[in-house]
């Protein structure tokens, strides 16, 4: 028995180190086989009092269609183990951002078609209807910080008007919350005199290297520009700092 016992004992000896040699071998290709996050994509969108309700439609409706539009599908999934999350929300006042997607892997086209969904069936609730652009811009970096993991942090802004509510976008760009990341613009509408919008976005919202806005001249034209933007802003890692003097956007039509 006592033989037995021994044998036993070292048979068990036996299969423990063999178990923890296994273990060992197998870590490193664990810790190599999982995803990483190569950008965080923060989408907000503004839905103050000069956005109606068609125009609020016309804008989750076509950004819905443009995260499922064949290219933008393409260019989300093109690397399986370095993925791309978003999230989205919509804002107005200083007092309200509301998440419509909370942060999400992008890691299949039927998660895509989920948020894409998820989009279409969001309804309109009661907000402030000022324009509270900076505001806006902190909620997303707020966002982004909870993605300290990923390469990149962008924040892409969607607005047909001038901020006039809450901290002033010039102001928050200076902010420390923002010094990681690009901050680009979805400008909608046409730019008539003393009205240039674009160049109000270039000069008080853009923020970081390579940052650009993209212009939709009516909210009909939101999904054709949210597919150009999305392309843009997912064709590699960008490398996010902080906000010069002078702004060094570009800017696209």
């Amino acid at each position: 028995m006592q033989v037995r016992a021994k044998f036993d004992e070292g048979v068990m000896r036996l299969v423990r180190r063999l178990a923890v040699i296994g273990l060992a071998c197998t870590l490193p290709q664990l810790a190599f086989s999982q995803t990483q996050c190569r950008q965080a994509l923060a989408l907000g969108l503004d839905v103050s009092g000069s956005v109606d309700g068609h125009e609020y439609r016309l804008q989750l409706d076509g950004l819905a269609a443009a995260l499922e539009s064949p290219e933008v599908v393409e260019k989300l999934l093109e690397s399986p183990t370095t993925v791309i999350n978003l999230s989205v929300y919509e804002w107005s006042g200083p007092g309200h951002q509301r998440m419509l997607r909370n942060w999400t892997p992008l890691t299949s086209r039927s998660v895509i078609a989920d948020i894409a969904d998820g989009l279409r069936q969001s309804t309109r609730i009661p907000a402030d209807p000022s324009t509270g652009l900076g505001r806006a811009m902190l909620f997303g970096a707020e966002l982004l910080a909870q993605r300290p993991d990923c390469w990149s942090h962008s924040l892409d802004l969607s607005g047909d008007g001038q901020s006039n509510s809450g901290p002033r976008p010039q102001d928050v760009r200076q902010d420390p919350l923002l010094k990681n990341v690009v901050v680009n613009a979805l400008v909608i509408g046409a730019s008539v005199p003393d009205r240039d919008l674009t160049s109000y976005f270039e000069a008080y919202v853009l923020h970081g290297i390579g940052s650009f806005t993209i212009q939709a001249v009516s909210f009909k034209e939101f999904e054709a520009a949210m597919i150009k933007k999305l392309l843009r802003e997912t064709q590699g890692v960008m490398v996010s700092d902080a906000a010069p003097s002078v702004p060094v956007a570009t800017s696209s039509q």
